[in-house]
């Protein structure tokens, strides 16, 4: 079994390489047109060039896995901006994507916790489809798409959970084919569990990433070892590792926070479950500690008996 694994967006330990430098809206429509998009253009080459050297960061020290800031582009789907990000910045998208390939790294985004489908509003629902279409922009423009993710959670319930999941059924079915087969849903920590995530899973096709902390902070009466196989199912039809995301409470009192690091302690027994399947799966991790924080978890679990690390950023079990 080979677990592979990456972190989310910053690199720490490289100076000054935040892939989400901002532009407030009132600090753009304080400025002067011109001086407005210059400065859009400025930020933005500059939160591509982090992206560049993360990149390099990511292959030098043979992590293969990356989720992409969805910071990246300043103001991109405000309504009051509405600007064309991808034409002034061809040769640098091109490039990132080149680098994704080369170094044969396994990228992905994560929308806010405002693109759901299971709003009554309408207006949410467009807005949802505004943002995954600013993701899928960017990895089209990086050529980028085979094997990369954009993820989201389900939403809210309203106070109905059933009535709310056959609204986003509904309302799913508004976002075109080509950005719906680039999503993959998980499971969350306060409403949908890992049984009502993989259940929508299964019948709108989409894959489905365990995030093992979420479901350990509503897990109810849900036993982790008779699903796991079946969320592994999901990435079948899309001929894809499945992926698994982990981190570890910051405290009992902040259950759902993340940690610092991840508790090799926390995350053992679904270790353990996923070594009975025996089945290769890639691991995003999210703690504060990014990198860091994935680099000691790999060392915790490779000092189990059984457990070779062969790269900087993946184990065989």
């Amino acid at each position: 079994m080979k677990i592979r694994f990456g972190y989310v967006a910053n690199a720490l330990g490289l100076w000054d390489a935040s892939p989400s430098k901002a532009l407030t809206f009132s600090r753009y429509s304080a400025l002067p047109k011109q001086e407005a998009t210059e400065k859009l253009l400025a930020v933005t080459a500059q939160n591509l060039k982090n992206t560049k050297r993360i990149l390099y960061y990511n292959a030098a020290n043979e992590i293969p896995l990356y989720r992409l800031s969805s910071s990246l582009v300043p103001l991109a789907t405000h309504p009051d901006v509405n600007w064309d990000f991808i034409t002034p910045f061809q040769e640098q998208w091109r490039e990132l994507g080149q680098l994704v390939k080369q170094f044969k790294l396994r990228v992905s985004f994560h929308p806010n916790q405002f693109t759901l489908f299971t709003s009554p509003r309408e207006e949410v629902t467009i807005n949802a489809i505004k943002d995954m279409t600013f993701h899928y922009k960017m990895l089209e423009a990086m050529d980028a798409l085979d094997n990369s993710l954009i993820n989201i959670h389900i939403g809210g319930a309203y106070g109905d959970k059933e009535t709310s999941l056959q609204r986003f059924q509904q309302n799913i079915q508004q976002l075109p084919m080509a950005i719906k087969n680039q999503m993959t849903l998980e499971n969350d920590d306060k409403t949908y569990n890992v049984r009502e995530t993989l259940i929508t899973c299964e019948q709108e096709n989409i894959p489905m990433i365990l995030d093992y902390h979420h479901h350990m902070a509503n897990k109810e009466d849900i036993d982790l070892a008779l699903y796991l196989e079946r969320i592994f199912r999901t990435w079948e039809n899309h001929r894809m590792i499945p992926k698994v995301h982990i981190s570890s409470p910051k405290s009992t009192l902040a259950f759902r926070s993340h940690a610092d690091f991840v508790s090799f302690d926390f995350v053992q027994p679904f270790l353990k479950i996923a070594k009975n399947l025996n089945q290769d799966f890639d691991v995003m991790i999210e703690a504060k500690q990014k990198n860091l924080a994935m680099f000691k978890l790999i060392e915790d679990i490779a000092s189990i008996r059984g457990v070779k690390r062969v790269s900087g950023g993946t184990i065989e079990w």
